[in-house]
């Protein structure tokens, strides 16, 4: 049986990430087993101040049984076998423990990516991706600010 350990944190991105690995291990005659990893927003620090942890946990599993929900049922409908993690700490540490308890499995990050943060990677050899980053110096930013002020 083949097994994808998956990381996501939004359905409708991670299910174009998953459809061309979901066709391509239909030819599989055992199946695919899927480790869904769930990985919540971050909350601010100033909800700590209004929202005790019990709360916070369950935000946390509301949304994850809600992302679940929306990508079970296409990779259930071919009879592979689905297995659902909240992720809780470091992701690599998170994936060392998965495959340790399932032996060799491929790992997928389907996290949408966010404009201006850097992403915690979910395996120790994944490259940083503080390249992809763009940033904007100060100065730079107020000499555009001076030159529109200026042309107008």
């Amino acid at each position: 049986m083949d097994k994808i350990i998956v990381y996501l944190d939004d359905a409708e991105f991670a299910r174009h990430q998953l459809m061309p690995m979901k066709n391509g291990a239909s030819g599989n005659q055992q199946g695919t087993h899927w480790i869904l990893v769930a990985c919540p927003p971050r909350m601010t620090r100033h909800i700590s101040k209004w929202v005790n942890h019990t709360a916070r946990q369950n935000w946390r599993n509301k949304w994850a049984e809600k992302l679940f929900s929306l990508i079970m049922p296409e990779l259930q409908a071919q009879g592979d076998k689905v297995t659902t993690v909240l992720a809780n700490g470091p992701l690599v540490e998170l994936t060392q423990e998965l495959l340790k308890q399932q032996g060799v499995a491929r790992v997928l990050d389907a996290r949408r990516p966010k404009f201006g943060q850097d992403m915690p990677p979910v395996t120790a050899d994944q490259p940083a991706s503080s390249e992809a980053r763009w940033t904007v110096p100060g100065a730079i930013v107020g000499m555009g600010a001076a030159l529109v002020l200026a042309a107008e």
